[in-house]
């Protein structure tokens, strides 16, 4: 039986051509618009006024987080690692409460990871973070047994690195359509997962690591729990605070999408970042070294910021940085993240509807958007899916998506007996 779907463009205030202040796609703070243009800081002053700032606002709250201080890392990849290992190396000094990390993954990996996260918090001298291995075959038996207190997930049905790994015609229709395309086999774990957590582990707090500009506002739809994401805009900055010599992120406030991983083609669509309520200038020369280091890196990044977060969620510390998929909202935001919830702290000037909607419109250069309890591919996404199944090309309800993962699956498994195409990237969001 096929799936009745209706394609339809509802008409909101977040479409393409709907303009935030100031020039037509750009946001506008205290009248002067934000982005590349406007006159340029030079970097001395800069690192002066950043320098003789006092370091460090966090703090541990007074009263005692509720979340319980376990923390579940499902996956056994290079995200899953990195925020594994660089949980034993934060774990110096030991936090007031014990920790347990439980990596949940297939076969052996997580027993190989356990062992050495426990030799890196010996080295560290941490002993407040203890680590445990479990093999994960059914997420409702695990989450009812286990009862996390945060759950992180970094585990997919579709590798991003498929294209230089195994190319193939596949990898030629992600490169044809954008990296959205796969949106339904980045979401297909993670919902699993959020689904068990409703069902069995209803205090946990659910974290995802796989394309969360877009997968969580699908789990938002799906009325799936989901807490915020990690990696893509916290990655870009912690590459931003390096770049310009902060302690913390504390004054540092990002607007990002996944998409930004690589520089976009028009400028008006670059980061925008603040410092002190102030637009940051030259976001794009301060974020190339970043962009130009190789892909699977930068999770080195990713999986550090993402530990500092788990910690934070856990034992109540505030922490201000930006987060993709916060409140399952598109893209990435700036947050605070306190007594185990995350707020949004946009920059004065910047409401919640300005900060979607330039998250929405950027973010179509993936290929994707999910709006309105939908599924819609930009043009391009379009004509590269529409040879293979016309029916996805259209759109599909949220509703639908365990039979449009189903279905993208065998096409997957086709193309992949298929050498790749020659292909010339159109737009951004190629990865």
């Amino acid at each position: 039986m096929g799936i009745s779907w209706h394609h339809h463009h509802p008409a909101t205030s977040t479409g393409d051509d709907a303009p935030l202040r100031g020039r037509p796609g750009g946001l506008c703070l205290a009248g002067a618009p934000v982005g590349l243009g406007g006159g340029r800081i030079r970097y001395a002053i800069l690192s002066r006024v950043i320098h003789q700032r006092p370091i460090a606002r966090s703090r541990l709250t007074a009263i005692a987080s509720m979340i319980d201080p376990h923390i579940a890392v499902v996956g056994s990849g290079s995200l899953a690692r990195s925020v594994c290992y660089s949980l034993a190396a934060l774990s110096s000094p030991a936090p007031a409460t014990p920790i347990q990390v439980t990596v949940l993954a297939r076969g052996s990996a997580a027993s190989d990871i356990t062992r050495i996260c426990q030799i890196r918090a010996a080295v560290t001298g941490g002993g407040g973070v203890t680590f445990a291995a479990e093999s994960l075959h059914d997420e409702v038996d695990a989450l009812a047994r286990l009862q996390p207190g945060v759950l992180v997930c970094c585990a997919s049905a579709q590798s991003p690195y498929e294209k230089t790994t195994a190319p193939s015609a596949w990898t030629s229709l992600i490169a044809r359509a954008g990296f959205g395309v796969t949106l339904p086999l980045q979401a297909a774990l993670i919902v699993r997962l959020a689904r068990a957590v409703a069902q069995a582990s209803p205090r946990t707090l659910v974290v995802n690591g796989c394309f969360p500009d877009a997968v969580n506002p699908l789990l938002a739809a799906l009325k799936a729990p989901v807490t915020c994401g990690i990696g893509n805009v916290s990655t870009l900055a912690a590459c931003l605070q390096a770049a310009i010599g902060l302690p913390d992120q504390d004054d540092l406030a990002l607007l990002g999408h996944h998409v930004h991983l690589s520089q976009p083609g028009r400028p008006e669509d670059e980061v925008l970042a603040w410092y002190e309520g102030h637009p940051l200038p030259d976001v794009t020369g301060l974020l190339s070294p970043a962009r130009a280091t190789d892909r699977r890196e930068l999770n080195a990044i990713a999986g550090h910021a993402a530990a500092r977060l788990l910690l934070a969620l856990v034992t109540g510390t505030e922490v201000h940085t930006s987060l993709p998929g916060p409140l399952g909202l598109p893209g990435g935001y700036p947050v605070t993240v306190t007594d185990g919830s995350v707020a949004l702290r946009l920059p004065p000037g910047v409401t919640r509807a300005e900060a979607v909607a330039w998250n929405l419109r950027v973010g179509r250069d993936d290929g994707v958007e999910v709006a309105d309890g939908r599924v819609d591919y930009s043009p391009r996404a379009i004509d590269a899916l529409a040879p293979y199944l016309p029916e996805l090309a259209a759109g599909w309800p949220v509703a639908a998506l365990d039979e449009v993962i189903e279905r993208l699956t065998e096409l997957r498994r086709r193309l992949r007996l298929a050498p790749p195409a020659p292909v010339v990237a159109a737009g951004t969001g190629t990865i």
